[in-house]
């Protein structure tokens, strides 16, 4: 913003307003003085002009459930800081605002009120928007985007169609949450310890037709590109993420299926691979166990065993997929009356069904081999099945103790293995393997492909229509957007099928390629698809002709730093990167990662705790703020620590923010030099100071480390506090110099008391944009003192070191000095006690 883009503003009636001793900082009266300034000046919108280099900072979109709470002041608190620092410094700030609008609350309150889920959710948006005003975030409310409004999910159905275009996009039966009394699917979030939220009936497990999306097509592509964000990223985020995709490497090995079960019963023969990354511990599998709930083992069964396989599934299908992968429980499990023959020794072992096997992971089936695995090991003493050691790490028997060994060590009992270490058996054993047709090395990963249907109303329609002749066909992207029906109250209740699905007439529609009567896809997207691209559409948000611009899209992203918390540390931030790949490869967009920084910040807690309403120990945001203003409750979010950590209410003090951002003004309110005095003569210790802090406060801040830059700031204003009251006065220009450095950079985090100091210095509107203080490195020069060096208690020297020497840079300097030197007279130096900056106590042997 230049000179003359600023608006006058009243004040006082002097080019310097000066306040009595008696007047007092009114923190509310300052906040409905500044906000309609700012609305008036609209100072942080983007120019996009290539005036001044770009900078792209992005908060995690918030949803609308309700007013601001205090998890929202601590996140964007901190954004805030960043994307301020960045105007400040003359960029051309992209820093915009929108809502993740789309969701279940929503549906549930529309069914409790009567009404459309619309209304509750734009009431909402309407609500946040407010409080995000008057709490002083820098945001581009141009670009403000709502993902519920058919202008955006017009553009989250075409992304659909371009990943159903590439074969990225496809359906097939997965088990869901079914709830038997509602006769309904159930997302995740409506089970509630295991029963469905709605009702309180149990909730089961139910095969339905589903979409999702192939990103186990991008999983090396997803581990590969995370080197380029290592540093940028935090550690924890990049392991997760790492862990999350779960690359192994091993081995896939063929069992075949025995064709005589249970009681001499022929049945047919197959062959059954398993996945496993310790091939090298085949000679210890004694049994094989296969996913209860899985097809293979409906497959497997041998018809004594069919009963107790089905009611095994019954009980399997009640519980979380957390509960059964937990080693507390104890192991249950079915025999289903059939062998398999382990192909290294041709031993045939016994299969059995069981729940702590997944269908998800590998091919539904395991080797179990006890005696290395606690879980098989477990299950093994539950139904005394045998267990045999063929790797000796040098710890007891596992048979005898019950507890597996699991360290590396020497194979034993384990044929052409006898002998060698870990890598070399897994080596050779694969070699084997491969050479005799029994397997073969592979990579695989624990990601799992993207689940996107929901059987709800309140999220973008999946554009397919489902031709009794033509198949599934896709929407033409000239019929976007598939528009939701006007659904509200009851008819979102559950019926038996979704509410999409029930609405008859809307479901009902030609084909789009042959005309004859077709169906439309009942199905809406998870909502994690449309903040997968959010940040995309940001870039040029009323573009009517395409999701977004690529011209505008090159010259913003990717995302220079990204804010948000650790708790989409994986499903959005997997999600955006794959989204992005994508795009990439479609040709849409230049770059394959979308955030080149991230930042987390922690919870805010009180009392040690989360706040919950049940443990009544909650923090309304908006009393705090009506007690202390939006300042004190910021720099309270900011000072508290480093963003990454939590913040605990109970022990931090906003009347304490409060207390220093009243000394801040004050200081402001008592300058009396004009605006434009050079500082150069001025008080040199208090420019040193206010140069000091310049230099400090941009290095923390740059380092995200918000606290430092808050606590030197308040050194500065006690220092400018001095020289008003004991030095040269409230008239040296140093402290205007003083006062105008702590406005500029308090104004990251306590935006309305600095624009109110700024004011009072006699300053135009907007301080966030009158340019950050210029440092002189000449006033930078590092304070000395005098060092007294003794031996054996008598003074021998003194030396002028730097204030913040080290103890041990003070002790060499110390051992060093002639003087000293000549004092020992050969003698040995027994100890050194040192006192930086100021005492060194050489005692001799």
């Amino acid at each position: 913003m230049t000179q003359d883009d600023r608006i006058e503003v009243p004040d006082s009636g002097s080019g310097v307003p000066v306040s009595g001793p008696t007047e007092s900082y009114d923190v509310h009266a300052v906040q409905e003085k500044w906000l309609p300034v700012w609305d008036a000046i609209d100072p942080f919108r983007a120019r996009d002009d290539s005036s001044a280099p770009r900078r792209y900072i992005l908060d995690m979109f918030p949803y609308p459930s309700g007013d601001l709470h205090m998890g929202h002041a601590e996140a964007f608190a901190i954004g805030d800081v960043v994307a301020r620092y960045a105007f400040a410094r003359g960029y051309d700030v992209l820093h915009p605002i929108g809502w993740d609008s789309f969701g279940l609350p929503a549906e549930n309150a529309a069914i409790k009120r009567d009404a459309h889920p619309a209304d509750w959710t734009y009431a909402n948006i309407e609500t946040q928007a407010a409080s995000f005003r008057r709490y002083a975030i820098s945001f581009d409310w141009s670009r403000r985007l709502h993902t519920s409004d058919p202008e955006y999910y017009r553009w989250t159905q075409w992304l659909f169609l371009r990943l159903y275009e590439r074969g990225l996009a496809y359906r097939k039966a997965s088990a869901v949450n079914w709830c038997p009394v509602d006769q309904t699917v159930l997302a995740n979030e409506q089970v509630v310890a295991g029963a469905c939220e709605r009702c309180g009936a149990t909730v089961t497990k139910k095969n339905l037709t589903q979409w999702y999306f192939r990103i186990t097509e991008y999983a090396q592509r997803l581990l590969d590109d995370m080197v380029a964000l290592e540093g940028h990223w935090p550690d924890r985020v990049l392991t997760m993420q790492r862990n999350w995709v779960g690359r192994s490497t091993g081995a896939y090995v063929d069992f075949v299926v025995e064709p005589t079960g249970a009681g001499g019963v022929e049945l047919d023969s197959r062959t059954v691979s398993v996945f496993t990354t310790r091939p090298d511990t085949l000679f210890g599998a004694t049994f094989f166990v296969v996913a209860a709930d899985s097809p293979l083992a409906a497959e497997l069964c041998a018809p004594a065993s069919r009963d107790a396989l089905q009611s095994y599934r019954e009980q399997v299908a009640r519980l979380s997929d957390i509960d059964r992968m937990s080693t507390e429980r104890e192991k249950t499990g079915v025999f289903l009356g059939r062998w398999v023959r382990n192909p290294v020794n041709d031993e045939a072992i016994p299969v059995w069904a069981a729940d702590y096997v997944l269908s998800e992971y590998g091919t539904g089936a395991i080797m179990a081999v006890p005696a290395h695995d606690q879980r098989d090991m477990d299950f093994a003493r539950t139904f005394s099945l045998p267990a045999r050691v063929v790797v000796d790490t040098g710890g007891p028997d596992p048979e005898q103790t019950g507890n597996a060994t699991t360290g590396d060590g020497v194979h034993v009992n384990s044929g052409l293995l006898d002998g060698t270490d870990k890598a070399t058996g897994i080596a050779r054993i694969t070699e084997w393997l491969v050479e005799n047709g029994h397997g073969r090395a592979a990579t695989t990963y624990r990601l799992r492909d993207w689940l996107v249907s929901r059987q709800r109303f309140w999220g973008a329609p999946i554009p397919i229509v489902h031709c009794p002749g033509c198949g599934e066909v896709p929407v033409p992207d000239e019929d976007l957007p598939v528009r939701l029906p006007d659904l509200r109250g009851t008819d979102l209740a559950p019926r038996g099928v979704s509410p999409l699905a029930a609405a008859s007439e809307w479901v009902s529609v030609a084909c789009p390629r042959c005309g004859r009567n077709a169906q439309r896809d009942t199905d809406t997207m998870d909502t994690f698809v449309d903040s997968s691209w959010y940040y995309l559409r940001y870039c040029s948000p009323h573009d009517d002709q395409q999701p977004f611009d690529p011209a505008a899209v090159r010259r913003w992203m990717p995302v220079a730093q990204y804010v948000g918390g650790v708790e989409h540390a994986i499903l959005h931030l997997l999600y955006s990167r794959f989204i992005t790949k994508v795009l990439h490869d479609l040709g849409r967009i230049d770059f394959t990662e979308p955030f080149a920084a991230l930042l987390n910040q922690g919870q805010v807690i009180n009392e040690g705790r989360s706040m919950s309403k049940s443990l009544g120990n909650g923090v309304d945001l908006g009393r705090q703020i009506e007690i202390y203003g939006v300042d004190a409750v910021r720099l309270t979010m900011v000072f508290a620590g480093p963003p990454e950590d939590d913040i605990d209410w109970a022990d931090v003090s906003p009347a304490g923010s409060l207390k220093f951002l009243t000394r801040a003004w004050r200081v402001a309110t008592e300058v009396t030099s004009e605006p434009g005095t050079d500082p150069a003569g001025g008080d040199p210790g208090l420019r040193t100071a206010t140069h000091r802090t310049i230099r400090d406060v941009t290095l923390a801040v740059e380092s995200a480390r918000f606290n430092v830059a808050v606590a030197r700031l308040m050194e500065l204003v006690t220092a400018a506090r001095r020289a008003i009251d004991t030095g040269n006065g409230a008239h040296d220009p140093a402290v205007r110099e003083a006062a105008e450095a702590v406005a500029v950079m308090l104004s990251l985090v306590a935006p309305y008391t600095a624009e109110e100091m700024w004011s009072r210095l006699g300053r135009p509107a907007p301080v966030a944009r009158s340019g950050w203080p210029t440092l002189d490195p000449s006033l930078l020069a590092e304070e000395t003192v005098t060092a007294v060096v003794q031996v054996a208690g008598r003074v021998r020297d003194r030396l002028q070191v730097p204030a913040t020497i080290s103890e041990q840079e003070l002790r060499g300097r110390a051992l060093a000095s002639p003087a000293i030197i000549r004092a020992l007279d050969g003698r040995e130096v027994g100890r050194v006690v040192v006192r930086a900056p100021r005492v060194v106590n050489v005692v001799p042997a």
